[in-house]
């Protein structure tokens, strides 16, 4: 963790230059690998211009390709990896220590919410995954700590707490022998300020039943989970490693929809991955037919070096086909989404004030988390400052809806 007073945070539109711009890389799929290239390069041409002192550049894909970044991108200053951030604090002219810790936390984003990482690393071996090649085995963040930050933040205006991690069921197994989510959720709703708290990335196998219980009876715990599933093919979740059967996934999906009245259920699924044929992603099209989740996104898969898969598995399905798969499976998700939606028309529903754009309150409530779901877009009551609702709960009334976005009047 970097100390917050090493380096101050500058608008873009600052014609000042800054004395250090850190870039942190994701290394996951190609996708994410380029998107992290071009932030680079960017920043490099305005090193160029000298816009900027110094470029620093950490992360997952320095973590991977650190051997030959550097002569691609001669413009970086420093490359560091994932896994231990000291050496990026001595870059900023701070010497690293063991007592070191955060003093202060500022919220760049200005919003309502806060990430929350309560692990790092991952001990599964899906066949895809470059994860734990990067990130290394599973580290649990001590529950009193965590305890601290969710203070910490709640007391710079943080309302709601989403809780991350590559595996966050797997919480606590490597320091408390047990999965210890619940007790985690159980402390964190707690803390004064902080009203909702917000799960995702749970691995399925495994699944805690007494988060189950946790989610269905604390008030302050959304009833939304994110739990990438990936496939429902035994063929398909054998090849990915997943430890799962198809029947297992739909027994957990009904039990989900059974002790959590109300959940939302966000998932990601991969078409393309090999071993599946026409005839398993045609399971994969009836099982989102039948579970109806209220969000899923797809990627198309994309064979990664350094993967259990990548020296075992051919990757067989054209791009095309891979392409067209992810086509039809996203056209009948955006009609189960738009069916979801239309059933909220009428309904009240309290939401939290992120953002006011052209006019419009920008909200979200207990079932839309943020940067990955659509948003209510709520009319501003006449007379009224729209910047002065930023970070207030409101109740609404849902008046209109399209495929993924809602609209809203404050009742």
């Amino acid at each position: 963790m970097l100390p917050s007073d090493a380096f101050e945070v500058l608008p873009e539109e600052s014609a000042e230059p800054s004395d250090f711009v850190l870039v942190n890389t994701c290394g996951f799929i190609a996708d994410a690998k380029q998107e992290s290239i071009d932030v680079i390069l960017s920043e490099a041409q305005r090193r160029k211009r000298g816009d900027t002192r110094h470029l620093i550049v950490f992360g997952c894909l320095s973590h991977r390709y650190g051997m030959d970044l550097p002569a691609l991108i001669p413009e970086v200053d420093e490359w560091f990896g994932a896994r231990d951030l000291s050496p990026v604090v001595k870059a900023l002219g701070v010497e690293p220590r063991p007592e070191l810790q955060f003093k202060r936390r500022y919220s760049v984003s200005g919003k309502p919410y806060a990430w929350l990482k309560i692990s790092e690393g991952c001990d599964r071996r899906c066949s895809y995954c470059a994860i734990p090649f990067i990130r290394g085995a599973h580290r649990s963040v001590p529950m009193e700590k965590l305890v601290e930050e969710a203070r910490t933040l709640a007391s710079l205006g943080a309302k709601e707490l989403i809780l991350i991690a590559q595996d966050t069921t797997y919480y606590g197994l490597d320091i408390y022998g047990r999965r210890s989510l619940a007790e985690l959720l159980r402390k964190l709703s707690e803390v004064d300020g902080i009203e909702w708290i917000r799960l995702h990335y749970s691995y399925p196998e495994g699944f805690p039943d007494d988060v189950l219980q946790e989610m269905a009876s604390n008030p302050k715990i959304c009833k939304y989970l994110d739990i990438p599933l990936q496939h429902i093919s035994d063929k398909v979740l054998h090849n990915m490693h997943r430890g799962v059967t198809g029947e297992w996934t739909r027994s957990l999906i009904r039990r989900l929809r059974s002790e959590i009245p109300g959940v939302v259920l966000r998932t990601t699924v991969i078409v393309g991955h090999p071993g599946e044929g026409e005839a398993e992603f045609s399971e994969l099209l009836d099982f989102v037919r039948e579970a109806r989740f209220e969000r899923l996104g797809a990627f198309r898969y994309s064979e990664e070096e350094g993967t259990w898969g990548a020296a075992n598995l051919q990757d067989d399905v054209p791009e095309e086909e891979k392409q067209r798969r992810y086509d039809v499976l996203m056209s009948l998700q955006g009609g189960i989404s738009s069916a979801y939606n239309s059933s909220r028309i009428g309904s009240i529903e309290r939401v939290l004030v992120d953002d006011v754009v052209a006019g419009k309150l920008i909200t979200r409530s207990r079932y839309e988390s943020p940067e990955v779901d659509g948003e209510i877009l709520v009319d501003v009551p006449e007379g009224m400052d729209a910047h002065s609702f930023i970070g207030q709960f409101l109740d609404v009334r849902i008046k209109e809806a399209d495929d993924y976005d809602l609209f809203a009047e404050v009742i």
